[in-house]
């Protein structure tokens, strides 16, 4: 068995070898810029990138038109609240309050405070312990002034989905535009932007065994027509909304990463699923007390987020080398404070500090998973034991 294990695919994901083999011709001899229009070079980036944008549109249930290529979630994620909000200024709509959760992403929240700052009400709308939006009181939330819903389809650290079907449905039915960060469940899960009614979707190639630097925002063209300013000026790539030399070897191994994630979604849910029990039955009977963070009954096959009592989870990840695993998300590992989605549960800081991140993936097996529980149960013992009475 290879080591380090590797059990941090929410942070990121390997590239899949086919994906990889799908990309290196456009790092050498197929070059092109897909802006130039007047010779094979570009042709062929371009028809490279269009047909990338089918399969990702495809895994959506999305027109390809309303595929717009980025370098990733975060930018999607600005594109869409600040787009929507600019967009509706520019036209004279008066609307100017936006609705999201406490439990969302930075890359969501930032922005939306961003909004705040320049005069835009924002409404920050707590979950129950089990990670879960009330839809009573989002319905409540939504004002006659509702601009922009943002909820994520499922959560970066404790991996729990929405209610993301009906969250559309009741956006559609009070006219307000719905935005969904959907970086971690695009291609772990079934996603389709009609029967979801999701107007704005942010995505990410690396969260699903593609490249790093390429995402897409999914930009809804009919029923209704979403108007969005670009950010990025300078060229009018992307359909206007998203100026700048498109990343063709990135976007075309976004392309076969969903292709495959299409054909192999449903065999590797129920493969990472199994794991994903086995890894918490083992610690459950070997470490208690220990408290799975958020619902276990709608969440993503291949997460698991566990508070182990008594226990710092820095401490915890510091003692193990050999497993790489994480206290929360990637993008806010540096700073110190109890994760904010944690808190969002009900968690008090102990608590919240005493939890950690497993992110199964594709290419985990079951001796690895053996071997992680194995490692975490002997850190957690030697971790209890020092710590006083």
């Amino acid at each position: 068995m290879h080591k380090p294990v590797y059990l941090d695919n929410h942070a990121t994901t390997p590239v899949d070898p086919r994906v990889l083999d799908r990309m290196l011709p456009f790092f050498g001899a197929r070059f092109g810029n897909a802006a130039s229009r007047s010779h094979c070079f570009g042709w062929e980036a371009e028809k490279a990138v269009e047909f990338a944008r089918k399969r990702v549109a495809g895994l959506a249930g999305a027109a390809p038109r309303e595929i717009v290529f980025t370098s990733g979630a975060t930018e999607s994620n600005n594109l869409a609240i600040k787009g929507v909000a600019e967009a509706a200024r520019a036209a004279g709509i008066a609307r100017r309050s936006i609705v999201t959760l406490a439990t969302e992403h930075r890359a969501v929240l930032d922005p939306a405070r961003r909004l705040e700052r320049i005069g835009y009400r924002v409404q920050i709308l707590p979950v129950g312990r089990d990670g879960l939006l009330d839809l009573d009181l989002l319905r409540d939330s939504i004002q006659l002034d509702t601009l922009l819903v943002s909820v994520m389809y499922a959560n970066n650290e404790i991996g729990v989905i929405q209610p993301v079907r009906e969250i559309g449905g009741l956006c559609r039915e009070r006219g307000v535009l719905f935005h969904c960060d959907a970086a971690q469940a695009f291609g772990k899960i079934p996603i389709d932007v009609e029967r979801d009614a999701i107007d704005l979707m942010s995505l990410s190639a690396h969260k699903m065994y593609g490249p790093k630097g390429v995402g897409a925002l999914y930009v809804r063209q009919r029923n209704p027509r979403v108007k969005l300013a670009p950010e990025l000026d300078g060229g009018g790539h992307e359909f206007g909304m998203r100026s700048g030399t498109l990343n063709v070897p990135g976007i075309v191994g976004f392309g076969e990463a969903c292709a495959l994630c299409a054909g192999e979604m449903e065999n590797e849910a129920a493969s990472l699923r199994d794991l994903r029990d086995r890894l918490k039955a083992r610690l459950e009977s070997e470490l208690a007390p220990v408290v799975v963070n958020g619902s276990m009954e709608r969440r993503l096959p291949g997460n698991l987020n566990m508070c182990f009592v008594g226990v710092s989870g820095a401490a915890l990840l510091t003692s193990l080398p050999d497993v790489a695993l994480s206290t929360g998300s990637a993008c806010t590992s540096a700073k110190a404070e109890p994760s904010h989605v944690l808190r969002a549960l009900g968690l008090d800081e102990e608590h919240a500090q005493s939890s950690l991140r497993f992110g199964l993936g594709r290419f985990n097996t079951a001796e690895e998973i053996d071997f992680a529980a194995g490692r975490v149960t002997e850190a957690v013992r030697k971790l209890r034991a020092l710590a006083p009475v």
